[in-house]
């Protein structure tokens, strides 16, 4: 039981943390759905609005897991460190592309965020997956929704 509570505690600041960059983000998106991004020139491909809610409820989830594996089943070292630091970098990242895509309403800055933020996404489950091979693929998804919405960034970015 002793070793149960501060895990319980850990599984859930994860949970909240990650979940929390998608509430925060959805302030920034969710105002703008009906108006500004509804005028937006949109490619053939564009998922239905109503999608992106539960495909970003589920992200968040496993982000939140491959977190929870790196901080509690692997041993402090500099590569965990190292690791987290770069999962830190890509969730404020997410967060910084719902200001900038949605709530500065620029298709640009949202384009040069969600690079960056690929980038950061890359590198991370690269890092996770040296430590943990379940946190690493926990982290797929993310990285392949995240490619898509970089395409479909793109062709926002060109459309208008």
């Amino acid at each position: 039981m002793n070793k149960v509570l501060p895990k319980l505690g850990k599984f859930f600041t994860t949970f909240v943390l990650c979940q929390s960059v998608g509430i925060i983000g959805a302030g920034f998106t969710a105002p703008m759905i009906d108006s500004w991004y509804n005028l937006l020139n949109k490619p053939w491909f564009t998922p239905p609005s109503w999608l992106f809610g539960p495909v970003w409820t589920l992200l968040y989830f496993l982000m939140g897991v491959s977190l929870y594996i790196i901080w509690t089943e692997v041993k402090p070292s500099k590569k965990r460190t190292q690791a987290m630091k770069l999962f830190f970098a890509q969730l404020g990242a997410n967060l910084l592309w719902s200001l900038m895509f949605f709530g500065l309403q620029s298709p640009l800055l949202g384009f040069i965020t969600i690079v960056a933020m690929w980038v950061l996404i890359a590198l991370t489950k690269h890092a996770f997956m040296k430590l943990n091979k379940l946190a690493g693929w926990l982290l797929l998804p993310y990285l392949l929704w995240v490619s898509f919405a970089t395409v479909l960034n793109t062709a926002i970015l060109a459309l208008n």
